[in-house]
């Protein structure tokens, strides 16, 4: 006869494993979906776009022109993604949209000049906010409470480890053609999408019923007037870092090439920096969360940002950029996965609605900005008006957070 102790423990070991394999394989689904949806196929673009207009595939405005349109449709993604939820069911929606990004990619490959090409990059734009949408709430739904604030973190390091791969692959796939280079993307991402294809899991709830089972910590602690302030505080801080992450995400490393006249390899190693330090700061935002409260991790990483934008207007020394560099890249994903913690305690219930209005506050904060940041650069023929303007955008933020 098997003692009791022994037999609870046997008991309870294999549903603990199935619980963490099953935090496991979905953190990874978050990742695949964030690299695709906002690392790869908007970052995969910079370094293609120089290459694709002497190729005469599109001019200069025609290839800015298709940035703002990836924008664009990655706001309208954003704001559609809880509805396919609720209609396709989030494992389909998440696995459509993974497949949407490489065939986005093909598609581009091409040459048929700026018509083509637009629809195909506000697809992946819509896609890629689908993906952002879903994919956080869905991990946070699956995790243990006390390592949602990781969880989030490493959901969006994706996004990190998309920069990366658009500043160190794409310029090794130039040379074979502008062609090749489009469907090697597409290969790619089908490879990824297919990685991560059984990471969800069956009986993943649509964002309403995910929000009702899965309460935020202080969910209970607001009534409905101060949650609604509240979470409309959140929104603006949201949009507000938004607009203060467009000058280094738009233009860092063209004042590096241009503006200082450090050379396009200069400006491509920073961007690779920018991006790893996206992946390490993403995963220590989430940890710092869960170490001492997403209130106080929020309020840090919008006061590094906003150091971020001020070092380049103090000194353009090499110290400074680097630390500028390794500082905005830790933030401006890290805050993402921040404010998806945020969400889910403030708003509790509704707290996938919330998210989605943040991820759609965060698209159209940013395609004004760039549109903004491009009309003054032509004005100023400088960079460091952007980065002004920028500060001021993060310098606003802090305060509206402590209130948040």
């Amino acid at each position: 006869m098997k003692p009791r102790g022994g037999a609870g423990i046997a008991a309870a070991s294999p549903p603990a494993h199935a619980a963490s394999a099953r935090a496991g394989f979905a953190i990874l689904g978050g990742v695949a979906a964030t690299f695709l949806g906002v690392g790869l196929q908007r970052f995969a673009y910079s370094p293609l776009l120089p290459a694709m207009i002497a190729a005469h595939w599109v001019g200069a405005g025609a290839g800015g022109a298709l940035a703002g349109a990836n924008l664009g449709g990655y706001l309208l993604g954003a704001l559609a993604a809880p509805m396919l939820g609720r209609m396709l069911g989030v494992r389909p929606a998440l696995r459509l949209a993974m497949l949407g990004v490489a065939v986005c990619f093909a598609l581009c490959a091409w040459p048929g000049g700026f018509w083509w090409l637009l629809p195909w990059r506000v697809l992946a734009g819509l896609v890629g906010g689908v993906l952002m949408v879903l994919a956080g709430p869905a991990v946070q739904v699956i995790v243990p409470l006390r390592l949602r604030g990781l969880a989030s973190g490493l959901t969006f390091v994706g996004v990190g480890l998309g920069i990366m791969a658009g500043a160190g692959v794409v310029p090794a796939l130039l040379p074979s053609g502008l062609s090749a280079a489009w469907l090697a993307l597409a290969v790619t991402s089908l490879a990824i999408a297919g990685v991560a294809w059984w990471a969800w899991p069956r009986d993943l709830p649509p964002p309403a019923a995910a929000a009702r089972t899965q309460k935020g910590a202080n969910a209970g602690r607001l009534d409905g007037v101060e949650k609604r302030a509240t979470a409309w505080l959140l929104i603006t801080v949201y949009a507000l870092a938004a607009t203060a992450s467009s000058a280094h995400m738009f233009w860092w490393p063209d004042f590096i090439a241009r503006g200082l006249g450090w050379g396009a390899k200069s400006g491509a190693f920073f961007w690779l920096l920018y991006g790893f330090a996206g992946v390490a700061g993403t995963a220590l935002c989430g940890r710092l969360a869960d170490l001492f409260g997403t209130r106080r991790a929020l309020l840090g990483a919008l006061f590094a940002q906003a150091a971020a934008l001020a070092l380049p207007l103090f000194s353009i020394s090499g110290p400074a950029l680097l630390l500028s560099t390794l500082l905005a890249g830790s933030t401006i994903i890290g805050l993402t996965a921040l404010v998806l913690i945020r969400a889910r305690e403030i708003a509790g219930e509704g707290a996938a609605r919330l998210w989605g209005i943040n991820t759609a506050a965060f698209g159209a904060a940013q395609t004004a900005a760039g549109f903004l940041f491009a009309w003054v650069y032509a004005v100023s023929g400088s960079h460091f008006p952007l980065f002004g303007i920028a500060l001021i955008a993060a310098l606003l933020a802090i305060p509206l957070a402590f209130r948040a």
